[in-house]
């Protein structure tokens, strides 16, 4: 350890003892019975990582995948019963084609890299948003991914790609309104008939929602399952988000009393 300019400057060796220490303090406050149950998270800020380092912005999705690695096994080993990852928006075309390009490689490499992982740790893949919009290639990487994972009974890891909530809200609507024409629901539509056509069907909505990388918006992204769901920001850009940040949002949501518009004392 030393000091430089008023910094305390850590080797490895220090810096990766302050992390075990924080980690075993945050693993003592939480308590592992009121563990959320879907996480959801908007990973943002890849670019951004990159650019501050002088690296090219592909560089940053790079180690994003790698994020999205750890972040699998460690909500997976914390029991978490559904984790959703905002991997590609619909909004996201607009970028430049070769970015586009390169995400779209992402899906295929995580996949070949990971899936016997997926498979042994007993995590189902689960894809939400317009495939159809997606290039074939991605389609097949994904959807593989998804049968080879059919029989799990693990945790859901759901990859939201073309996603965007309105118009997954919209097609629930037409949907519906298709089925009401051909007499296949009877009386009123209510939230549970609603929430039964959005993509995340007979899933519990997200009781917390993490984004990184300094935003505090929700960027269309699961309007109708947000509703009473927790949100935890933090600066941290994703490619730096790790098990501790993690660990100080599920600890922080912990703290929160959720009401649900009722009073509790």
């Amino acid at each position: 350890m030393k000091w430089e300019g008023g910094t305390v400057l850590l080797n490895g060796g220090e810096k990766a003892v302050l992390e075990e220490n924080r980690e075993d303090e945050l693993l003592r406050l939480i308590d592992l019975k009121k563990i959320p149950r879907h996480i959801a998270i908007i990973m943002d800020g890849n670019g951004r990582w990159a650019v501050e380092r002088g690296l090219p912005r592909r560089e940053g999705h790079r180690q994003g995948v790698e994020t999205v690695r750890e972040t699998v096994r460690n909500c997976n080993n914390l029991d978490i019963e559904v984790l959703t990852l905002f991997a590609f928006s619909t909004e996201n075309w607009q970028r430049p084609k070769w970015e586009v390009n390169y995400l779209m490689s992402l899906p295929e490499k995580y996949f070949n890299q990971d899936l016997l992982e997926l498979i042994e740790n007993n995590i189902q893949v689960s894809l939400i948003g317009d495939r159809n919009g997606l290039p074939r290639r991605v389609q097949k990487a994904v959807l593989d991914g998804v049968e080879a994972t059919r029989e799990n009974t693990g945790m859901i890891l759901n990859f939201a790609m073309n996603y965007g909530s309105r118009a997954e809200i919209l097609r629930a609507v037409n949907n519906i309104t298709a089925d009401a024409s051909r007499n296949k629901i009877k009386g009123k539509i209510d939230e549970n008939t609603f929430s039964g056509y959005l993509y995340t069907a007979g899933m519990p909505d997200p009781d917390l929602l993490i984004r990184t990388s300094g935003e505090m918006r929700i960027s269309n992204f699961l309007l109708w399952q947000l509703a009473y769901s927790e949100l935890w920001f933090t600066d941290i850009y994703w490619p730096d988000f790790n098990k501790i940040h993690l660990l100080e949002a599920i600890c922080d949501y912990q703290k929160r009393k959720r009401r649900f518009g009722k009073i509790k004392s």
